[in-house]
């Protein structure tokens, strides 16, 4: 896509899955022109279209099909499947359930789950759910492989992260694939005292209570109608499935990768608007295919720090999935909310100045010893530990600090055979350098880098 004005996209980018699948060997000049203009919609927009294959796209719209006969045929019970706001319940939710506050009616298929009806008998669920989730999997995870590309990652780097490919026995997947029906004429009906309207008969919409970030990597959603919103860069709202083709899906980011990046991926704040389905029986369906990290996964940064990335505090101290799915998160507290722009410059100058902040966060702050020693630490780890480890087809599983200090004086310890394969320093405990202290981490640096000490006292000889 031109972006000639400053490297503005005049409209929400559009990329070719096929044009966004890695191979071996060198990056081709489409896969790197595609990556850069993902990026850059996923900046500006907080969102992305991206167009599948037309045998996708068509499984895609017969499960929309699917998904519109099931709602309709199914009768309404107030008291039935009422939607929980527990988040400790983010895992475990399976079939139908309704959201009454949203006019929302919802089936969740969730691999590992066998969803059953009130009466404690199997539900039968929309069509051709299994398909979908495993193609829509299969996207999500080319996506994050093509976002680890542009923050030069390593390959796979949220694989750590991720379900099991398949899942072993008795997992449960953390991500789920939801079909979606809004304001179905007969569910809005019983429900028309939760529909403020404005003095003009029009629906109030847009409220502060219907913006919503999901606590997701990505977010998958093909609509059967227009009606979903995301804010831009400005805090301006911009109707993202409004021109979407038959074998387009729209993605975009959630809070956790927003995590899992360091803040270098901003997740998208949204809503849907359903007040153009006025004589539609069906109301307005989605599919909606929600990628979430796995429920004993923690979330560090760590693959950020390793490439390189500044990080701030806040992203510093690891936190586990499930504390994570626990805690609140508010949109100002994210971001700073900015006014809309209505002067392209000003758009272009304004884009440009968060990017270069974040390129930039590392070098205008100067870093206390400590924290450049860990910085070597890992830069170290990526660029010769862990090639070593690659040629001699290891993989690396650091141990706790506290076991390993007993296993550095034993001769049969469990990372001894590791330790003698990739030359790690006696008397250095096998584990990640971003946790060793800072004497094992000198020896370390010693180790793998000779000529490093001299550095390092030059380094402890600044002002910090």
């Amino acid at each position: 896509m031109d972006d000639a004005a400053g490297n503005i996209l005049a409209s929400l980018g559009r990329v070719h899955l096929v044009d966004l699948m890695a191979s071996e060997g060198l990056p081709s000049d489409s896969y790197k022109m595609c990556v850069s203009t993902m990026m850059q919609s996923l900046a500006q927009y907080s969102a992305v279209i991206i167009q599948l294959s037309p045998a996708d796209g068509a499984l895609l719209r017969s499960g929309l099909d699917s998904a519109r006969f099931f709602f309709h045929q199914r009768g309404y019970n107030s008291n039935e499947a009422v939607h929980s706001d527990d988040s400790r319940e983010w895992c475990k939710t399976s079939g139908y359930y309704v959201d009454h506050q949203m006019c929302l009616e919802m089936y969740d298929y969730r691999p590992g789950i066998t969803a059953t009806d009130p009466n404690g008998e199997m539900e039968l669920p929309p069509s051709g759910l299994p398909d979908i989730f495993s193609v829509l999997g299969k996207v999500s995870r080319d996506i994050l492989d093509a976002i680890s590309f542009s923050l030069n990652l390593r390959s796979c780097a949220f694989s750590e992260i991720l379900d099991n490919i398949p899942l072993r026995s008795q997992e449960v997947s953390s991500s789920v694939l939801s079909a979606c029906c809004h304001s179905r004429p007969s569910f809005e009906g019983a429900h028309q005292h939760n529909i403020a309207s404005q003095d003009n008969g029009h629906l109030l919409m847009f409220s502060e209570q219907e913006q919503q970030i999901d606590k997701t990597l990505l977010t998958l959603v093909k609509p059967d109608r227009s009606g979903l919103y995301v804010k831009d860069l400005h805090g301006r709202w911009i109707l993202v499935d409004g021109d979407i083709g038959p074998h387009d899906v729209v993605v975009y980011p959630g809070l956790a990768l927003y995590q899992e990046t360091a803040g270098y991926v901003n997740p998208a704040v949204h809503k849907t608007e359903a007040d153009n389905i006025h004589g539609c029986m069906f109301g307005r369906c989605s599919l909606m295919f929600k990628l979430m990290p796995r429920s004993v996964a923690r979330l560090s940064g760590s693959e950020m720090r390793a490439a390189g990335h500044g990080v701030d505090a806040q992203f510093q101290v690891p936190i586990p999935v499930n504390d994570f799915m626990q805690t609140d998160h508010f949109s100002d507290q994210l971001f700073p909310k900015t006014e809309p722009s209505i002067h392209t410059e000003q758009d272009s100058a304004s884009f440009n100045s968060v990017m270069n902040k974040k390129k930039g966060n590392a070098r205008t702050k100067p870093l206390p010893p400590s924290k450049r020693l860990r910085l070597e630490a890992q830069r170290v780890l990526k660029e010769r530990v862990q090639d070593i480890a690659d040629k001699k087809g290891i993989k690396l599983r650091f141990c706790n600090l506290k076991e390993c200090e007993s296993h550095i004086q034993s001769l049969d310890s469990p990372c001894e055979n590791t330790r003698t394969e990739i030359g790690w320093p006696q008397g250095v405990p096998f584990v990640h350098p971003h946790d060793l202290p800072n004497k094992a981490k000198l020896g370390f640096l010693e180790a793998y880098e000779p000529g490093w000490t001299a550095s390092q006292h030059e380094m402890e000889s600044q002002p910090q």
